[in-house]
């Protein structure tokens, strides 16, 4: 089987090499995501231990869609009762590129009518769609006039781990984080500081993975689990990858972290007790950090845009706290390019990464 699993645009190369150590086979980076070839217990164990992924997708057909025939005839010719029964609720995006279908909306619509239409001829009756929370989710690929059809085998995002109690004002999504820390290098034995963390999300990821502890394993259900095919043994092998995950927790490494706003501290501190993790949180201003105490790995995603006022006299002393603290190494995502200019100096490497809609940097010294 084919498998495609979606990223957040500039963590393709993190995803990459997070599921080349899963041990997966034919893992192949690519625009939006990462494919790769397996069975699907390679699928299950994507799903409960990627960080950086956001969905896990199995391909079941491929054909030219030049055309709105073209594609609801190939739709049309899957067989997905091994899938979706009419009494399954499903679901279909779609997203398309240079193509001359150039409508998400209608295509979505049109595979949707594909699959109703001959469920309802063999079985005489027709699927209900629910948007929100369906059994079998169906993703539509159209570039080029040519479409791939994907089941959705994780459901809700990856991103969504379980454990964020609280966000601030513009929380850092679970998935970038973990992705910084990989491409920043992080060993995960280091002893890590967050100086400006916000709600904890890079604090907490950095725990977690030290930990060993599978981003999916509070999870309930994926997506899989609801299809009309999903067997027992299938079932019975899920259970023992999470036995398994459960089992292979561990004593990771030290975490700190540090912020100015006691709301965000009092979220960080929730959020990590949901997430089980041990992260030291001290009340501290950014500009008041000396060397001592403090951790040689710093990774940190300062604010920007909205979340700030007086900016660039905050990147200015934040530069200079970092020159006393003497981190052996500095990785931050900035969203502003004001945060570079304020070091007076190149970084040593960088990433272009996009938080959301914005295009951040990150930027790695040391």
């Amino acid at each position: 089987m084919r498998f495609f699993v979606t990223a957040a645009k500039g963590t393709e190369p993190a995803l990459r090499d997070e599921l080349r150590e899963f041990r997966l086979r034919r893992v192949r980076a690519d625009r939006g995501g990462v494919h790769f070839e397996g069975d699907m217990a390679d699928a299950a164990r994507a799903c409960l231990w990627s960080r950086v992924g956001l969905r896990v997708l199995r391909e079941v057909a491929a054909f030219d869609a030049g055309s709105e025939g073209k594609l609801y005839d190939g739709a049309r010719a899957v067989d997905w009762s091994e899938w979706v029964t009419p009494q399954t609720t499903i679901a279909v995006r779609a997203s398309c590129r240079s193509s001359r279908l150039t409508h998400s909306q209608f295509i979505a619509q049109k595979t949707k009518d594909a699959i109703v239409d001959r469920l309802r001829d063999e079985t005489g009756a027709r699927p209900s769609v629910d948007r929100d929370a369906p059994d079998v989710g169906v993703a539509v690929h159209l570039a080029k006039d040519h479409a791939v059809l994907y089941l959705d085998v994780s459901g809700a995002s990856l991103h969504e781990r379980g454990w964020r109690a609280h966000g601030g004002a513009a929380p850092l999504r679970e998935n970038l984080a973990a992705a910084v820390l990989r491409l920043a290098g992080w060993n995960r034995t280091d002893p890590l500081f967050d100086p400006m963390c916000g709600a904890g999300t890079i604090a907490i990821e950095a725990a977690a993975w030290s930990r060993g502890i599978a981003p999916g394993l509070a999870r309930r259900q994926f997506g899989f689990e609801r299809w009309a095919g999903h067997g027992a043994e299938l079932g019975e092998r899920l259970r023992t990858l999470r036995d398994d995950a459960r089992a292979a927790i561990h004593d990771g490494a030290d975490v700190f972290a540090s912020d100015v706003d006691p709301n965000a501290l009092e979220a960080a501190r929730a959020n990590a007790h949901e997430a089980g993790v041990s992260v030291v949180f001290e009340r501290r201003d950014v500009r008041a950090l000396q060397q001592q105490r403090f951790a040689p790995f710093v990774v940190t995603n300062p604010p920007y845009g909205e979340r700030i006022e007086g900016g660039e006299a905050l990147y200015r002393d934040f530069a200079q706290a970092m020159r006393r603290v003497e981190p052996t190494a500095l990785a931050i995502l900035a969203g502003t390019p004001a945060i570079a200019e304020a070091f007076h100096t190149a970084p040593d490497r960088y990433w272009i990464l996009f938080n959301g809609p914005i295009e951040c940097r990150l930027l790695f010294f040391g």
